[in-house]
């Protein structure tokens, strides 16, 4: 089955597309990850992509809709796959559909959150500088305020994370991806998830969707 996880920064794309994969036994395919990859290498086309993500703005579509097909000729994505943070634009959709023409697109799921729920997520993000690990003020506090309980270290809000960038990122995506919604409900493949639940209410309904289109 091939599958498109659309939703906007905070809503749990990332946890959801981890169990959906692990579940179904098909590649989780992250934009994010990709990128980042690209940055931690150090390499021009992360550095290029660096900018982007820092200000909260959505890589072009050349450049991602290039990283995207190449990734989906491997041959792992041959029995499906699950694309998480592509397309995030009319532009991006189009292309995909050209590109899965003869392997089209099944489902596609958006989890829907409200903004200010997400934006108390994602300014409540804190990354520990030693080792990585992630916490939220509200939901998954440290032991101890701003250090970390696995290597002692500090604990850090992303730039990405302050109320203004969020705020941006928000508007980025309701801006230029929730035409998307109207896009895939023409095709009759998009299912809508309510993200305000609790995780695994949230997969279950994915489930129960997936489920009933096999």
């Amino acid at each position: 089955m091939n599958i498109v996880l659309m939703g906007p920064p905070g809503a749990g794309k990332g946890t959801q597309a981890v169990r959906i994969a692990e579940t179904y036994g098909i590649p989780h395919i992250s934009t994010g990850d990709i990128f980042r990859a690209a940055v931690k290498a150090g390499t021009a086309l992360g550095a290029e992509l660096q900018r982007y993500m820092s200000q909260g703005q959505l890589v072009p579509d050349d450049i991602t809709i290039r990283i995207v097909h190449e990734r989906l000729q491997q041959p792992d994505c041959a029995a499906g796959f699950l694309l998480d943070g592509f397309p995030r634009t009319i532009e991006q959709a189009v292309a995909l559909d050209k590109t899965l023409e003869s392997n089209p697109i099944d489902v596609v799921l958006s989890i829907e959150v409200p903004d200010e729920e997400l934006i108390r997520r994602l300014t409540g993000r804190r990354v520990c500088q030693g080792c990585g690990a992630t916490y939220h003020v509200d939901f998954n506090p440290p032991k101890t305020e701003g250090i970390c309980d696995k290597c002692g270290k500090e604990l850090q809000q992303r730039a990405d994370d302050t109320i203004a960038t969020v705020r941006n990122r928000l508007e980025v995506y309701n801006r230029q991806t929730e035409p998307l919604i109207s896009y895939y409900r023409e095709q009759g493949k998009l299912v809508s998830i309510d993200g305000s639940q609790a995780i695994d209410k949230v997969f279950q309904d994915i489930a129960c969707h997936l489920e009933a289109r096999q």
